[in-house]
């Protein structure tokens, strides 16, 4: 009786510390990932989330919804209800890649202040989530006009121009979505310009572009602004740190130094 007992004990030992031993390896292992790897990476998805938000915004909604006629946008909808769920597709994930650039640059980062990394990655994951709740009023034209029969209580076109006030519904979280957006280019700028491994310029243009997208607290005078001011200013910004990331990623020595000299005054 002892002598299974010892030998289950031993067995139960054996695997706990294959399974600390296998953690630990994958602990280190993804230490040691390098950080132009990591930023690289990071541009890819940044690039790849832009695109497919353009993707939802301008070949989706800018071309079915004609502002202030209900009756047009429905037939649009309906005729290209494909394109119109590839748009909501297209959306869902826009936010899930960016929810990865953010997690990536947060670790990127953290060597420059710890905080503003922080409170730069609650500004975006708060964006997200606000951009993917709005996202749902995507899909309810589609329910409205879908002809079922508990919505024989409306008209056709209170049905429509319930659909045309859903989709203005969800352009206005879009519009919160970016002021959160801004704040976490601005918080991202600042960390660049602080940072010892990427150009100081790169910081200065992502903040204006962090900046620029406080207009959207004014959705009209955003609107209004952003063939002028708004889109060159985000793509000054966001298009010059997404290229440089893809082709140069970080200097990783000079990251190293800055993660060593941050976790040095830590146990100081």
């Amino acid at each position: 009786m002892d002598g299974r007992f010892h030998r289950e004990f031993s067995v139960q030992s054996a695997r706990k510390k294959g399974l600390k031993m296998s953690a630990a390896v994958s602990i280190r292992w993804t230490g040691e990932v390098s950080p132009r790897f990591k930023a690289r990476t990071a541009g890819i998805l940044y690039l790849l989330s832009g695109e497919a938000y353009s993707f939802a915004e301008s070949n989706v909604l800018g071309k079915l919804v004609v502002p202030g006629d209900a009756a047009a946008t429905a037939r649009n909808i309906l005729a290209h209800e494909t394109l119109f769920r590839m748009g909501y597709a297209a959306e869902l994930i826009e936010t899930v890649l960016f929810l990865a650039v953010t997690l990536i640059l947060y670790d990127l980062f953290r060597p420059v202040n710890k905080r503003i990394s922080l409170s730069a990655a609650f500004f975006s994951l708060t964006g997200c989530i606000v951009y993917a709740l709005g996202s749902l009023l995507h899909l309810a034209p589609l329910a409205l006009l879908g002809g079922a029969p508990y919505l024989g209580a409306f008209k056709p076109d209170e049905l429509q121009a319930l659909s045309l006030l859903t989709l203005t519904l969800r352009t206005q979280s879009s519009s919160i979505y970016m002021v959160f957006f801004g704040c976490y280019n601005l918080l991202l700028g600042f960390l660049i310009f602080r940072s010892k491994f990427m150009p100081r310029i790169l910081g200065v243009f992502m903040a204006i572009a962090g900046l620029a997208y406080q207009f959207y607290l004014w959705p009209p005078l955003a609107n209004q602004l952003f063939p002028y001011f708004l889109a060159p200013a985000g793509a000054l910004g966001e298009l010059s740190s997404i290229l440089w990331l893809i082709v140069f990623g970080v200097n990783s020595e000079r990251w190293k130094q800055q993660r060593d000299a941050a976790l040095g005054r830590s146990n100081a």
